[in-house]
């Protein structure tokens, strides 16, 4: 099987090992990188492994950040692409059979190598099995289309605050609980 693969600095050790594994299985791996675990953006790395799944240059994706979730969002964000953070060999199985996941995310912080590798192995190894799942599987892939149409009609769609989430979840509780002494320091 081709896989692409990539990871951010936090996944960057276990990417390194991850595709040592991948091809002492038989795979052809294409590394994306980074080269170093110097501080990088995750979606410079997760975006061309997505675009490698859905070209059809690679079969399959696998991406490593710190706990998956930042990959998993921006893979996702690629037409043709079904994207999730997995941390079990259960979730592997069943993302795989129900929903043609194509691009798997883990986490190199809260995972073990051992468990990715054995997340990695049930992630290759299942297929698909279409039926009730292949009908579901289309109405998400819809959204592809879809919504990017919708998104076009309706530009003004308000941007996201640029603050830390500490700020974020202060001003939602203040908005609903009205504001909160904060103790003295």
């Amino acid at each position: 099987m081709r896989i692409a693969i990539a990871s951010d600095h936090a996944g960057f050790e276990q990417k390194q090992q991850l595709v040592a594994f991948l091809k002492g299985l038989g795979h052809e791996v294409r590394d994306l990188g980074p080269d170093s675990d110097e501080r990088v953006d995750y979606p410079d790395y997760a975006v061309p492994v997505a675009h490698a799944v859905a070209s059809g240059e690679a079969d399959r994706g696998v991406l490593i950040c710190g706990t998956g979730i930042g990959m998993a969002l921006a893979a996702d964000k690629v037409a043709g692409v079904r994207a999730c953070a997995i941390t079990s060999p259960e979730f592997a199985d069943l993302a795989r059979r129900h929903n043609d996941l194509n691009v798997i995310t883990l986490s190199g912080r809260f995972v073990s190598l051992d468990a990715n590798e054995r997340i990695l192995k049930v992630f290759l190894a299942s297929e698909f099995e279409g039926g009730r799942h292949a009908r579901r599987v289309a109405k998400i892939m819809e959204l592809d289309q879809t919504e990017k149409v919708r998104k076009a009609a309706a530009p003004n769609v308000t941007p996201i605050r640029q603050s830390s989430l500490a700020e974020q979840i202060d001003a939602a509780l203040d908005a609903k609980f009205g504001p909160v002494q904060k103790p003295a320091k």
